[in-house]
């Protein structure tokens, strides 16, 4: 999760959260030392469909992945579309590769994934404006405590950034099951409805995931411990 300067809606100040957890299985580590080099968002430079994938095709970016199971479903839901995922905890990034790579055998490996081992706003900030389709923020840090408010992504300033990066007509998708958030996050999104439309006409738009919306591990953990979860689709004006 990061957190900005004020006044700056789009300077990193630093990088919160863990980055490593439990060592990593053989397997994993095979992957993150051979595949993610090979599949690794370019460390410099603009960032395109066409430098990442050969040609133009419908842009998609995941803020804060997990363990990749959302954007390897959408990936393999669409294979003509691009997907670009971002996430600084290593353990997620090694989970997301296992999903690329087949996921042992279940699945044919994905072509159409690349992936930030890192923070998702440096790279964002380097995708040319009007350039995605989609735009994912799902399950994010809730940091509830009201001090740490200007860590959470759900802020004016990234999403702000999120609006440039969006074409018109594209998709913000949000969701998490943490009432603090929530309520942030809608504060938030209000005072941004001159950028976004919010595509809900009743209650059963946000609190049933919508079609096309794989389900996440936390959303999984969430449910599991009681938890209801509300999901947000916003299109750019």
């Amino acid at each position: 999760m990061t957190a900005f300067k004020s006044g700056d809606p789009t300077t990193l100040n630093r990088l919160y959260g863990r980055a490593k957890g439990k060592p990593l299985r053989a397997g994993q580590q095979d992957l993150v030392d051979n595949l993610l080099p090979q599949i690794a968002v370019p460390a410099e430079g603009a960032i395109t469909a066409e430098r990442l994938f050969g040609y133009d095709r419908p842009l998609h970016f995941e803020i804060g992945f997990g363990g990749g199971e959302h954007m390897a479903a959408r990936a393999d839901m669409l294979p003509d579309h691009g997907f670009i995922g971002a996430e600084p905890f290593v353990n997620g990034v090694a989970q997301a590769l296992v999903h690329v790579a087949g996921n042992h055998g279940a699945h044919p490996p994905l072509g159409n994934v690349r992936i930030q081992h890192g923070d998702a706003l440096e790279v964002l900030r380097r995708i040319p404006d009007g350039a995605l389709s989609f735009a994912y923020l799902l399950h994010p840090d809730p940091w509830p405590k009201a001090r740490h408010a200007k860590r959470r992504m759900m802020n004016d300033g990234p999403v702000d950034l999120i609006a440039a990066k969006l074409k018109p007509g594209g998709e913000f998708r949000f969701g998490t099951d943490h009432p603090i958030y929530l309520a942030h996050a809608l504060m938030v999104m209000r005072r941004h409805r001159h950028q976004f439309e919010w595509l809900a006409e009743k209650a059963k738009d946000f609190l049933v995931r919508p079609a096309g919306w794989p389900e996440t591990r936390y959303e999984a953990k969430a449910r599991a411990q009681g938890h209801e979860v509300w999901y947000f689709r916003y299109r750019r004006r």
